[in-house]
């Protein structure tokens, strides 16, 4: 049993990660700004938080791993610089509380699909989501060659979820990648969210991926 945190615990994913950790028994804190929305058990602890507060270190020592699906408001003209600014904070805070094991989920956008390309930046990249999928890359990109805190980064593939046009079954398993964009033959892979959480919670019962950028997808 770990004691774990999940930031924005209420989002998509987040949400899916509080579940299943606290189905496996760890001790789960529940970040997020709405704690009616948390799921209720015995061994979950929702907390109101902003992670731009000068004590949000504070709030993070003492965890074992912290899993963060922060978010911005998406809708917001100011997303670019709340996303950059509160993702920095995370990490930052991590760093001062020493935590062991910072997983961040991000997005499919920075996954390479060719030596130095990366989804975001194909052709065919959805321009409605670009904003969101360039600014996620930025948070990865700058992660790379730090080693003074302990982060992982992992990417969902390309389809997560019924919203990404995928399925929200569960299945149980899942494949590992690296770097690059997972396919399913000629077409990108894709995962449940359901399944997104158990390679969460199996990431941060492991800490597999150190300094290490990864991604999932559906077998």
């Amino acid at each position: 049993m770990k004691k774990i945190a999940v930031i924005g615990a209420t989002g998509y994913v987040g949400s899916a990660v509080v579940a299943e950790l606290a189905s496996r028994g760890h001790q789960v804190t529940a970040f997020a700004r709405n704690i009616n929305k948390v799921a209720k058990a015995d061994n979950i602890q929702a907390v109101s938080f902003d992670v731009n507060s000068a004590d949000f270190a504070e709030q993070l020592k003492g965890f074992d791993v912290v899993v963060s699906a922060f978010k911005a408001d998406y809708t917001s003209p100011s997303f670019r610089q709340d996303y950059l600014t509160g993702a920095n904070a995370v990490v930052e805070a991590a760093k001062v509380a020493e935590v062991p094991y910072l997983l961040i989920v991000g997005g499919a956008g920075s996954l390479f699909v060719a030596p130095n390309v990366q989804l975001v930046d194909t052709p065919a990249f959805p321009q409605e989501i670009y904003l969101l999928a360039d600014t996620v890359r930025v948070l990865a990109n700058e992660l790379v060659n730090r080693r003074d805190v302990n982060w992982a980064f992992i990417s969902p593939p390309a389809l997560l979820g019924a919203t990404g046009g995928y399925s929200e079954d569960r299945t149980g398993e899942y494949r590992l990648g690296s770097e690059e964009l997972l396919m399913n033959g000629e077409a990108p892979a894709g995962i449940s969210v359901a399944d997104l959480a158990i390679a969460i919670a199996d990431d941060a019962e492991q800490q597999a991926h150190l300094f290490k950028r990864f991604t999932v997808a559906s077998k």
